[in-house]
Protein backbone atom coordinates (compact mmCIF):
# COMPACT_ATOMS: atom_id res chain seq x y z
CA UNK A 1 0.00 0.00 0.00
CA UNK A 2 0.86 3.29 -1.05
CA UNK A 3 2.16 5.38 2.71
CA UNK A 4 2.11 8.63 1.23
CA UNK A 5 -1.29 9.82 2.05
CA UNK A 6 -3.07 13.03 1.43
CA UNK A 7 -3.41 15.91 4.16
CA UNK A 8 -6.74 16.17 3.18
CA UNK A 9 -8.02 12.83 4.25
CA UNK A 10 -7.83 13.35 7.91
CA UNK A 11 -9.18 16.11 8.05
CA UNK A 12 -12.59 15.21 5.50
CA UNK A 13 -12.71 11.93 8.03
CA UNK A 14 -12.92 13.84 10.90
CA UNK A 15 -15.69 16.23 9.71
CA UNK A 16 -17.94 13.52 8.55
CA UNK A 17 -17.51 11.92 12.06
CA UNK A 18 -18.66 15.47 13.09
CA UNK A 19 -15.44 14.72 15.74
CA UNK A 20 -14.07 18.43 15.41
CA UNK A 21 -15.12 21.15 17.84
CA UNK A 22 -14.73 25.03 17.82
CA UNK A 23 -11.14 26.62 18.49
CA UNK A 24 -10.74 28.65 21.24
CA UNK A 25 -13.52 27.20 23.82
CA UNK A 26 -14.52 29.07 26.95
CA UNK A 27 -12.23 28.73 29.77
CA UNK A 28 -12.15 26.36 32.75
CA UNK A 29 -14.45 26.73 35.80
CA UNK A 30 -12.57 28.62 38.54
CA UNK A 31 -12.14 25.32 40.36
CA UNK A 32 -10.76 22.96 37.98
CA UNK A 33 -7.43 21.52 37.74
CA UNK A 34 -4.98 20.34 35.44
CA UNK A 35 -5.05 16.65 35.11
CA UNK A 36 -1.71 16.10 32.97
CA UNK A 37 1.32 15.39 35.13
CA UNK A 38 4.39 17.49 33.08
CA UNK A 39 2.12 19.68 30.83
CA UNK A 40 5.10 21.90 30.80
CA UNK A 41 7.69 19.35 29.80
CA UNK A 42 9.99 20.68 32.51
CA UNK A 43 10.56 17.16 33.90
CA UNK A 44 11.69 15.87 30.12
CA UNK A 45 9.64 12.97 28.82
CA UNK A 46 7.96 11.83 32.70
CA UNK A 47 4.82 10.53 32.19
CA UNK A 48 4.42 11.19 28.60
CA UNK A 49 5.11 8.33 25.43
CA UNK A 50 6.00 9.03 22.28
CA UNK A 51 5.91 6.41 18.97
CA UNK A 52 8.67 4.89 18.35
CA UNK A 53 10.97 7.33 20.08
CA UNK A 54 10.15 9.98 18.13
CA UNK A 55 10.03 12.85 21.02
CA UNK A 56 12.68 14.44 22.95
CA UNK A 57 12.42 17.28 25.48
CA UNK A 58 14.33 20.61 24.04
CA UNK A 59 15.35 24.12 25.82
CA UNK A 60 14.65 25.68 22.58
CA UNK A 61 12.27 26.91 21.42
CA UNK A 62 9.82 27.32 24.34
CA UNK A 63 6.77 28.58 24.96
CA UNK A 64 6.84 29.11 28.74
CA UNK A 65 9.55 27.62 31.30
CA UNK A 66 12.99 25.72 30.66
CA UNK A 67 11.11 22.68 28.48
CA UNK A 68 9.27 21.58 25.81
CA UNK A 69 8.36 18.81 23.33
CA UNK A 70 9.81 18.10 19.78
CA UNK A 71 9.22 15.27 17.76
CA UNK A 72 9.49 14.58 14.33
CA UNK A 73 7.38 12.22 11.95
CA UNK A 74 9.03 9.98 9.63
CA UNK A 75 7.99 7.50 7.31
CA UNK A 76 4.92 5.92 8.43
CA UNK A 77 4.61 7.27 11.80
CA UNK A 78 3.01 10.65 12.88
CA UNK A 79 5.18 10.98 15.82
CA UNK A 80 2.50 10.69 17.84
CA UNK A 81 2.82 11.76 22.04
CA UNK A 82 0.42 10.53 24.74
CA UNK A 83 -0.47 10.27 28.24
CA UNK A 84 -3.57 8.79 29.79
CA UNK A 85 -5.26 11.21 32.58
CA UNK A 86 -7.73 10.36 35.31
CA UNK A 87 -11.06 11.87 34.99
CA UNK A 88 -14.47 12.13 36.34
CA UNK A 89 -17.36 10.85 34.91
CA UNK A 90 -19.97 12.88 33.38
CA UNK A 91 -17.58 16.24 33.21
CA UNK A 92 -16.25 18.70 31.28
CA UNK A 93 -12.65 19.51 30.14
CA UNK A 94 -10.85 21.85 28.50
CA UNK A 95 -7.85 20.04 26.33
CA UNK A 96 -5.27 22.68 25.33
CA UNK A 97 -1.51 23.18 24.55
CA UNK A 98 0.79 25.85 22.54
CA UNK A 99 2.20 24.49 19.31
CA UNK A 100 4.90 25.56 16.82
CA UNK A 101 4.41 23.95 12.97
CA UNK A 102 2.37 22.43 10.44
CA UNK A 103 -0.29 20.29 10.84
CA UNK A 104 -0.38 19.43 14.88
CA UNK A 105 -2.85 17.96 16.06
CA UNK A 106 -4.46 17.83 19.53
CA UNK A 107 -6.72 15.35 20.80
CA UNK A 108 -8.45 12.97 23.50
CA UNK A 109 -9.61 9.59 22.87
CA UNK A 110 -11.42 6.83 25.37
CA UNK A 111 -13.57 9.65 26.30
CA UNK A 112 -16.59 7.17 27.11
CA UNK A 113 -18.45 9.50 24.28
CA UNK A 114 -17.45 11.51 21.53
CA UNK A 115 -13.33 12.29 21.04
CA UNK A 116 -12.49 15.23 19.91
CA UNK A 117 -9.15 16.56 17.74
CA UNK A 118 -8.07 19.67 16.18
CA UNK A 119 -5.40 21.33 14.42
CA UNK A 120 -3.13 23.95 12.69
CA UNK A 121 -3.22 24.96 9.72
CA UNK A 122 -0.61 23.69 7.40
CA UNK A 123 1.38 26.49 8.01
CA UNK A 124 4.41 27.31 10.30
CA UNK A 125 5.33 29.62 12.15
CA UNK A 126 4.91 31.02 15.89
CA UNK A 127 3.60 29.71 18.76
CA UNK A 128 -0.14 28.82 17.98
CA UNK A 129 -2.54 28.01 20.91
CA UNK A 130 -4.62 25.16 20.01
CA UNK A 131 -7.96 24.39 22.43
CA UNK A 132 -10.92 21.92 22.23
CA UNK A 133 -13.23 20.40 24.67
CA UNK A 134 -14.75 16.79 25.28
CA UNK A 135 -17.15 15.34 27.95
CA UNK A 136 -16.51 12.04 29.62
CA UNK A 137 -19.45 9.15 29.57
CA UNK A 138 -20.66 7.88 32.77
CA UNK A 139 -18.27 5.15 33.43
CA UNK A 140 -15.11 6.85 32.36
CA UNK A 141 -12.41 7.32 34.58
CA UNK A 142 -8.94 7.60 32.40
CA UNK A 143 -8.43 9.45 29.05
CA UNK A 144 -5.65 9.98 26.57
CA UNK A 145 -5.02 12.59 25.21
CA UNK A 146 -2.39 13.35 23.12
CA UNK A 147 -0.52 15.56 20.36
CA UNK A 148 1.45 14.56 16.67
CA UNK A 149 2.37 15.72 13.41
CA UNK A 150 1.67 14.88 10.33
CA UNK A 151 3.37 12.30 7.38
CA UNK A 152 5.94 14.12 5.68
CA UNK A 153 5.95 17.09 7.71
CA UNK A 154 8.92 18.85 9.43
CA UNK A 155 9.04 18.25 13.08
CA UNK A 156 6.74 19.92 15.66
CA UNK A 157 7.36 21.09 18.97
CA UNK A 158 4.88 21.48 21.95
CA UNK A 159 4.01 23.12 25.43
CA UNK A 160 1.65 24.22 28.33
CA UNK A 161 -0.40 20.86 27.58
CA UNK A 162 -3.22 21.53 29.71
CA UNK A 163 -6.52 19.34 30.57
CA UNK A 164 -8.56 21.86 32.80
CA UNK A 165 -11.71 20.29 34.29
CA UNK A 166 -12.90 18.31 37.76
CA UNK A 167 -10.59 16.16 40.03
CA UNK A 168 -10.42 12.79 38.86
CA UNK A 169 -8.33 11.47 41.74
CA UNK A 170 -5.81 8.76 41.13
CA UNK A 171 -2.67 8.15 40.41
CA UNK A 172 -2.71 11.13 37.63
CA UNK A 173 -2.21 14.17 40.62
CA UNK A 174 -3.56 17.36 39.35
CA UNK A 175 -1.27 19.93 38.62
CA UNK A 176 -1.84 23.50 39.87
CA UNK A 177 -4.40 26.03 38.27
CA UNK A 178 -3.14 29.12 36.02
CA UNK A 179 -1.64 31.41 38.05
CA UNK A 180 -2.91 34.68 39.24
CA UNK A 181 -1.13 38.01 37.51
CA UNK A 182 1.58 40.12 39.02
CA UNK A 183 0.76 42.48 41.62
CA UNK A 184 2.90 45.49 42.92
CA UNK A 185 5.40 45.94 39.65
CA UNK A 186 7.40 48.73 40.12
CA UNK A 187 10.61 50.10 38.33
CA UNK A 188 13.99 51.26 40.42
CA UNK A 189 17.91 51.18 39.50
CA UNK A 190 17.56 53.73 36.78
CA UNK A 191 20.57 54.13 34.78
CA UNK A 192 21.74 55.19 31.39
CA UNK A 193 21.23 51.58 30.06
CA UNK A 194 19.43 49.98 32.45
CA UNK A 195 16.31 49.61 34.62
CA UNK A 196 15.47 47.38 37.45
CA UNK A 197 11.62 45.94 37.41
CA UNK A 198 10.46 44.28 40.78
CA UNK A 199 7.21 42.60 41.40
CA UNK A 200 5.09 40.80 44.09
CA UNK A 201 5.40 36.96 44.01
CA UNK A 202 2.95 35.12 43.28
CA UNK A 203 1.15 31.82 44.96
CA UNK A 204 1.85 28.41 42.58
CA UNK A 205 4.04 30.25 40.10
CA UNK A 206 7.00 28.62 38.95
CA UNK A 207 8.74 31.48 37.52
CA UNK A 208 8.28 34.72 35.85
CA UNK A 209 7.78 36.01 32.00
CA UNK A 210 8.76 40.18 31.50
CA UNK A 211 7.49 41.88 28.95
CA UNK A 212 9.04 44.91 27.72
CA UNK A 213 6.34 47.26 25.28
CA UNK A 214 4.69 44.38 24.68
CA UNK A 215 6.87 41.81 23.71
CA UNK A 216 8.86 39.18 26.38
CA UNK A 217 12.44 39.78 26.89
CA UNK A 218 13.37 37.61 29.89
CA UNK A 219 12.06 34.31 31.88
CA UNK A 220 13.08 34.42 35.63
CA UNK A 221 12.53 32.62 38.75
CA UNK A 222 12.71 35.34 41.56
CA UNK A 223 10.94 38.90 41.82
CA UNK A 224 13.05 41.10 40.24
CA UNK A 225 15.30 41.59 37.11
CA UNK A 226 17.57 43.63 35.91
CA UNK A 227 16.67 44.70 32.16
CA UNK A 228 19.80 45.75 30.42
CA UNK A 229 20.77 47.01 26.71
CA UNK A 230 18.34 50.20 26.73
CA UNK A 231 18.79 53.28 25.04
CA UNK A 232 19.80 56.36 27.18
CA UNK A 233 16.55 58.88 28.20
CA UNK A 234 13.93 56.58 26.99
CA UNK A 235 10.61 55.63 28.48
CA UNK A 236 10.03 52.00 28.56
CA UNK A 237 6.91 50.26 29.81
CA UNK A 238 7.22 46.81 31.35
CA UNK A 239 4.34 44.09 32.21
CA UNK A 240 4.64 40.70 34.50
CA UNK A 241 3.12 37.61 34.22
CA UNK A 242 3.26 33.98 36.07
CA UNK A 243 3.42 30.75 35.10
CA UNK A 244 3.69 27.04 36.30
CA UNK A 245 2.68 23.79 34.60
CA UNK A 246 -0.89 24.49 33.87
CA UNK A 247 0.05 27.56 31.72
CA UNK A 248 1.17 31.25 31.71
CA UNK A 249 -1.25 33.58 33.81
CA UNK A 250 -2.62 36.61 33.27
CA UNK A 251 -0.10 40.23 33.05
CA UNK A 252 0.63 42.20 35.70
CA UNK A 253 -0.70 46.01 34.72
CA UNK A 254 1.53 47.93 32.99
CA UNK A 255 4.62 50.09 34.48
CA UNK A 256 6.76 52.86 33.11
CA UNK A 257 10.62 53.11 34.12
CA UNK A 258 12.98 55.83 32.29
CA UNK A 259 16.47 55.37 31.70
CA UNK A 260 18.73 58.60 32.87
CA UNK A 261 21.25 60.14 29.99
CA UNK A 262 20.10 61.29 26.65
CA UNK A 263 21.13 64.36 26.94
CA UNK A 264 20.77 66.32 29.89
CA UNK A 265 19.82 65.72 33.74
CA UNK A 266 16.08 65.68 32.35
CA UNK A 267 15.52 64.22 29.01
CA UNK A 268 12.28 64.10 27.83
CA UNK A 269 10.50 60.84 28.19
CA UNK A 270 8.71 59.28 25.15
CA UNK A 271 4.66 59.39 25.13
CA UNK A 272 3.43 55.61 25.42
CA UNK A 273 1.40 53.92 22.57
CA UNK A 274 -1.64 54.74 24.23
CA UNK A 275 -1.65 57.80 26.49
CA UNK A 276 -3.75 59.30 29.03
CA UNK A 277 -3.64 63.09 28.84
CA UNK A 278 -5.00 65.70 31.79
CA UNK A 279 -4.82 69.45 31.43
CA UNK A 280 -3.95 70.79 35.17
CA UNK A 281 -5.28 74.06 36.10
CA UNK A 282 -2.70 77.47 37.12
CA UNK A 283 -5.73 78.74 38.83
CA UNK A 284 -8.61 77.90 41.60
CA UNK A 285 -12.51 77.76 39.63
CA UNK A 286 -13.78 75.78 42.47
CA UNK A 287 -12.35 72.35 41.24
CA UNK A 288 -9.28 70.89 43.71
CA UNK A 289 -6.25 73.37 43.97
CA UNK A 290 -3.49 70.77 42.79
CA UNK A 291 0.26 70.75 42.46
CA UNK A 292 1.61 68.95 39.80
CA UNK A 293 3.20 66.40 41.66
CA UNK A 294 -0.68 65.61 42.86
CA UNK A 295 -2.03 64.75 39.48
CA UNK A 296 -2.71 61.17 39.45
CA UNK A 297 0.13 59.17 37.60
CA UNK A 298 -2.08 57.16 35.40
CA UNK A 299 -1.96 60.56 33.00
CA UNK A 300 0.78 60.08 30.58
CA UNK A 301 0.73 63.65 28.96
CA UNK A 302 -0.02 66.12 31.42
CA UNK A 303 -1.00 70.27 29.95
CA UNK A 304 -0.41 73.08 32.20
CA UNK A 305 -3.04 75.61 31.68
CA UNK A 306 -2.36 78.37 30.09
CA UNK A 307 0.35 79.98 28.81
CA UNK A 308 -0.44 83.87 28.82
CA UNK A 309 -0.37 86.05 25.86
CA UNK A 310 2.30 89.03 26.00
CA UNK A 311 3.08 92.56 24.28
CA UNK A 312 4.76 91.01 21.69
CA UNK A 313 2.60 89.11 19.01
CA UNK A 314 2.37 85.24 19.14
CA UNK A 315 5.28 85.27 21.89
CA UNK A 316 3.91 83.96 25.61
CA UNK A 317 5.03 84.21 28.60
CA UNK A 318 3.87 81.53 31.97
CA UNK A 319 2.83 82.87 35.16
CA UNK A 320 2.43 80.53 37.95
CA UNK A 321 0.01 81.73 40.31
CA UNK A 322 1.53 81.00 43.37
CA UNK A 323 -1.25 82.67 45.51
CA UNK A 324 -3.65 81.05 44.13
CA UNK A 325 -2.43 77.66 44.21
CA UNK A 326 -1.47 77.94 48.05
CA UNK A 327 1.64 79.52 47.65
CA UNK A 328 3.27 76.88 45.20
CA UNK A 329 6.66 78.52 43.92
CA UNK A 330 8.01 78.54 40.80
CA UNK A 331 11.15 76.34 42.20
CA UNK A 332 8.31 73.64 43.72
CA UNK A 333 6.75 73.69 40.17
CA UNK A 334 9.98 73.27 38.48
CA UNK A 335 10.99 70.21 40.74
CA UNK A 336 7.96 68.66 40.31
CA UNK A 337 7.88 68.69 36.55
CA UNK A 338 11.19 67.34 36.61
CA UNK A 339 9.75 64.44 39.43
CA UNK A 340 6.83 63.83 36.92
CA UNK A 341 9.09 63.77 33.69
CA UNK A 342 11.65 61.11 35.71
CA UNK A 343 8.59 58.99 36.42
CA UNK A 344 8.16 58.63 32.36
CA UNK A 345 5.63 61.33 32.11
CA UNK A 346 5.40 64.46 29.37
CA UNK A 347 4.16 67.42 31.34
CA UNK A 348 3.80 70.15 28.38
CA UNK A 349 2.34 73.85 28.27
CA UNK A 350 -0.86 75.02 26.84
CA UNK A 351 -1.87 77.53 24.62
CA UNK A 352 -4.71 79.59 24.64
CA UNK A 353 -7.69 78.01 26.35
CA UNK A 354 -11.30 79.43 26.43
CA UNK A 355 -9.85 82.92 27.26
CA UNK A 356 -6.53 82.65 25.06
CA UNK A 357 -6.03 85.65 22.96
CA UNK A 358 -2.69 84.51 21.37
CA UNK A 359 -2.69 85.72 17.70
CA UNK A 360 0.07 83.65 14.93
CA UNK A 361 -0.62 85.58 11.24
CA UNK A 362 2.30 86.28 10.04
CA UNK A 363 5.96 84.95 10.14
CA UNK A 364 7.32 87.68 12.56
CA UNK A 365 4.50 86.17 15.25
CA UNK A 366 5.37 82.43 14.22
CA UNK A 367 8.26 83.23 15.13
CA UNK A 368 8.00 84.78 18.17
CA UNK A 369 5.78 82.14 19.33
CA UNK A 370 8.55 79.53 18.63
CA UNK A 371 11.37 81.43 20.40
CA UNK A 372 9.31 81.96 23.31
CA UNK A 373 7.60 78.34 23.51
CA UNK A 374 11.56 77.16 23.44
CA UNK A 375 12.57 79.41 26.30
CA UNK A 376 9.50 78.61 28.41
CA UNK A 377 10.51 74.70 27.25
CA UNK A 378 14.33 75.14 28.61
CA UNK A 379 13.30 77.81 32.10
CA UNK A 380 10.88 75.18 33.39
CA UNK A 381 11.56 71.60 31.75
CA UNK A 382 8.29 70.98 29.94
CA UNK A 383 8.98 68.99 26.92
CA UNK A 384 6.28 70.23 24.32
CA UNK A 385 3.54 72.33 24.25
CA UNK A 386 -0.18 72.08 23.39
CA UNK A 387 -2.21 73.92 20.77
CA UNK A 388 -5.77 74.94 22.24
CA UNK A 389 -6.62 78.16 20.36
CA UNK A 390 -10.53 78.73 20.89
CA UNK A 391 -9.82 81.89 18.54
CA UNK A 392 -9.23 79.97 15.20
CA UNK A 393 -5.77 79.96 13.80
CA UNK A 394 -3.96 80.85 10.44
CA UNK A 395 -3.24 76.93 9.49
CA UNK A 396 0.31 78.76 6.72
CA UNK A 397 1.71 80.41 10.11
CA UNK A 398 0.68 78.17 12.56
CA UNK A 399 2.47 75.34 10.77
CA UNK A 400 5.68 77.94 10.54
CA UNK A 401 5.49 78.24 13.82
CA UNK A 402 5.31 74.77 15.34
CA UNK A 403 8.44 73.74 12.73
CA UNK A 404 10.31 76.36 13.73
CA UNK A 405 9.73 75.13 17.43
CA UNK A 406 10.52 71.42 16.08
CA UNK A 407 13.64 72.46 15.02
CA UNK A 408 14.61 73.66 17.96
CA UNK A 409 13.44 71.30 20.47
CA UNK A 410 14.07 68.04 18.37
CA UNK A 411 12.30 64.50 17.62
CA UNK A 412 11.30 64.35 21.50
CA UNK A 413 8.91 67.31 21.32
CA UNK A 414 5.48 66.58 22.01
CA UNK A 415 3.18 68.71 20.01
CA UNK A 416 -0.70 68.05 20.84
CA UNK A 417 -3.70 69.84 19.93
CA UNK A 418 -6.95 70.23 21.36
CA UNK A 419 -9.87 71.62 18.58
CA UNK A 420 -13.51 71.94 19.15
CA UNK A 421 -15.80 69.63 17.20
CA UNK A 422 -16.57 72.63 14.93
CA UNK A 423 -12.64 72.65 13.87
CA UNK A 424 -12.60 68.75 13.00
CA UNK A 425 -15.58 68.40 11.16
CA UNK A 426 -13.53 69.08 7.17
CA UNK A 427 -9.80 69.05 6.41
CA UNK A 428 -10.31 72.09 5.01
CA UNK A 429 -10.99 73.48 8.27
CA UNK A 430 -7.64 75.77 9.65
CA UNK A 431 -7.61 73.33 12.68
CA UNK A 432 -7.15 70.08 10.69
CA UNK A 433 -5.42 71.80 7.78
CA UNK A 434 -2.29 72.52 10.64
CA UNK A 435 -2.55 69.03 12.04
CA UNK A 436 -2.05 67.08 8.51
CA UNK A 437 0.72 69.75 7.67
CA UNK A 438 2.41 68.61 10.78
CA UNK A 439 1.86 65.39 10.76
CA UNK A 440 5.41 64.21 10.81
CA UNK A 441 5.63 66.32 14.20
CA UNK A 442 2.59 65.51 15.92
CA UNK A 443 1.77 63.63 18.88
CA UNK A 444 -1.93 63.41 19.27
CA UNK A 445 -5.53 65.49 18.13
CA UNK A 446 -7.84 65.44 21.44
CA UNK A 447 -10.75 66.92 19.81
CA UNK A 448 -12.85 68.27 23.16
CA UNK A 449 -16.49 66.13 22.49
CA UNK A 450 -18.36 68.64 24.03
CA UNK A 451 -19.87 72.24 24.91
CA UNK A 452 -20.99 71.71 20.80
CA UNK A 453 -24.01 70.16 20.42
CA UNK A 454 -25.13 67.94 17.51
CA UNK A 455 -22.38 67.52 14.85
CA UNK A 456 -21.89 65.56 12.08
CA UNK A 457 -20.46 61.85 11.84
CA UNK A 458 -18.38 60.70 9.14
CA UNK A 459 -20.88 58.74 8.07
CA UNK A 460 -22.94 62.34 7.30
CA UNK A 461 -25.63 61.62 10.19
CA UNK A 462 -26.12 63.79 12.76
CA UNK A 463 -25.23 62.54 16.64
CA UNK A 464 -25.81 64.20 19.83
CA UNK A 465 -23.47 64.97 22.39
CA UNK A 466 -23.33 62.75 25.28
CA UNK A 467 -23.10 59.30 22.95
CA UNK A 468 -20.84 56.39 22.26
CA UNK A 469 -21.86 57.63 19.48
CA UNK A 470 -21.01 60.72 19.21
CA UNK A 471 -17.62 60.41 19.94
CA UNK A 472 -17.14 57.41 17.42
CA UNK A 473 -18.86 58.71 14.68
CA UNK A 474 -16.88 62.32 14.98
CA UNK A 475 -13.67 60.39 15.28
CA UNK A 476 -14.09 58.94 12.23
CA UNK A 477 -13.48 61.94 10.44
CA UNK A 478 -10.29 62.35 11.61
CA UNK A 479 -9.42 58.69 11.47
CA UNK A 480 -10.46 58.54 7.68
CA UNK A 481 -8.68 62.05 6.97
CA UNK A 482 -5.54 61.62 7.40
CA UNK A 483 -4.72 61.77 10.62
CA UNK A 484 -2.92 58.57 11.89
CA UNK A 485 -4.82 56.69 14.53
CA UNK A 486 -2.15 57.11 17.16
CA UNK A 487 -2.72 60.56 16.64
CA UNK A 488 -6.42 60.55 17.47
CA UNK A 489 -7.43 61.04 21.25
CA UNK A 490 -10.64 61.17 22.92
CA UNK A 491 -11.38 64.63 25.00
CA UNK A 492 -13.67 64.70 27.17
CA UNK A 493 -14.74 65.94 30.55
CA UNK A 494 -13.82 65.29 33.84
CA UNK A 495 -17.19 65.29 35.77
CA UNK A 496 -20.45 67.50 34.80
CA UNK A 497 -18.21 70.63 36.29
CA UNK A 498 -15.92 70.56 34.28
CA UNK A 499 -18.34 71.58 30.70
CA UNK A 500 -21.36 73.46 30.19
CA UNK A 501 -22.61 70.45 28.34
CA UNK A 502 -21.20 67.22 26.87
CA UNK A 503 -20.14 64.93 30.29
CA UNK A 504 -20.23 61.70 29.73
CA UNK A 505 -19.31 58.77 32.03
CA UNK A 506 -16.23 56.78 32.38
CA UNK A 507 -18.41 53.42 31.12
CA UNK A 508 -19.09 55.64 27.66
CA UNK A 509 -15.66 56.60 27.02
CA UNK A 510 -14.15 53.23 27.73
CA UNK A 511 -17.31 51.81 25.39
CA UNK A 512 -15.91 54.27 22.79
CA UNK A 513 -12.44 53.17 22.70
CA UNK A 514 -13.34 49.52 22.66
CA UNK A 515 -15.49 50.27 19.60
CA UNK A 516 -12.54 52.59 18.28
CA UNK A 517 -9.70 49.96 18.76
CA UNK A 518 -11.56 46.07 18.98
CA UNK A 519 -14.88 46.80 17.16
CA UNK A 520 -16.89 45.81 20.58
CA UNK A 521 -18.71 48.27 22.78
CA UNK A 522 -20.37 50.17 19.68
CA UNK A 523 -23.84 52.31 19.75
CA UNK A 524 -25.73 52.38 16.21
CA UNK A 525 -22.98 53.54 14.87
CA UNK A 526 -20.04 51.04 14.01
CA UNK A 527 -16.74 51.84 11.97
CA UNK A 528 -15.90 50.45 9.07
CA UNK A 529 -12.60 49.12 10.24
CA UNK A 530 -10.91 49.33 13.78
CA UNK A 531 -8.01 51.40 15.08
CA UNK A 532 -5.51 49.32 17.64
CA UNK A 533 -3.32 51.83 17.68
CA UNK A 534 -5.74 54.72 18.74
CA UNK A 535 -3.89 57.41 21.30
CA UNK A 536 -6.36 57.21 24.34
CA UNK A 537 -7.93 59.84 25.82
CA UNK A 538 -7.76 63.73 27.28
CA UNK A 539 -9.86 64.93 30.13
CA UNK A 540 -10.73 68.67 31.21
CA UNK A 541 -9.37 68.58 33.57
CA UNK A 542 -6.83 66.64 36.16
CA UNK A 543 -8.54 69.18 39.25
CA UNK A 544 -12.10 68.24 38.27
CA UNK A 545 -11.21 64.52 38.19
CA UNK A 546 -9.29 64.87 41.91
CA UNK A 547 -12.64 66.79 42.59
CA UNK A 548 -14.56 63.95 42.03
CA UNK A 549 -12.46 60.93 43.65
CA UNK A 550 -10.53 60.57 40.49
CA UNK A 551 -13.66 58.58 39.35
CA UNK A 552 -12.33 59.14 36.15
CA UNK A 553 -8.63 58.94 35.50
CA UNK A 554 -8.88 55.22 37.51
CA UNK A 555 -11.39 54.53 35.49
CA UNK A 556 -10.46 55.30 31.94
CA UNK A 557 -6.49 55.34 32.88
CA UNK A 558 -6.46 51.68 32.36
CA UNK A 559 -8.94 51.16 29.92
CA UNK A 560 -6.26 53.31 28.01
CA UNK A 561 -3.06 51.62 28.95
CA UNK A 562 -4.65 48.07 28.33
CA UNK A 563 -5.84 48.82 24.44
CA UNK A 564 -4.13 46.46 21.74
Amino acid sequence: MNRIRSLALPVAAALAAGGLTALAAGPARAADVNVVRNGGFESGLANWSCSNGSGASVSSPVYAGAGALKAAPAGSDNARCSQTVTVRPNSTYTLSAQVQGSYVYLGATGTGTQDVSTWTPGTGGGWQKLSTTFTTGPNTTQVTVHTHGWYGQPAYTADEFSVLGPDGGGPTDPGPGLPGAPAGAAVSGQSQNGLTLSWNAVGGASGYHVYQDGARVQTVTGTSTAVTGLAAGTSYSFQVSAYNAAGEGPRSAPVTGTTTGGGGPNPNPSVPRHALTGYWQNFDNGATVQRISDVSAQYDIIAVSFADATATPGAIAFNLDSAGLGGYTVAQFKADVAAKKAAGKSVILSIGGEKGTISVNDSASAANLANSAWALMQEYGFTGIDIDLENGLNPTYMTQALRALSAKAGPSLVLTMAPQTIDMQSTQNGYFKTALAVKDILTVVNMQYYNSGAMNGCDGKVYAQGSVDFLTALACIQLEGGLDPSQVGIGVPASPSGAGSGYVSPTIVNNALDCLTRGTGCGSFKPSKTYPSLRGAMTWSTNWDAKAGSTWSNAVGPKVHALP
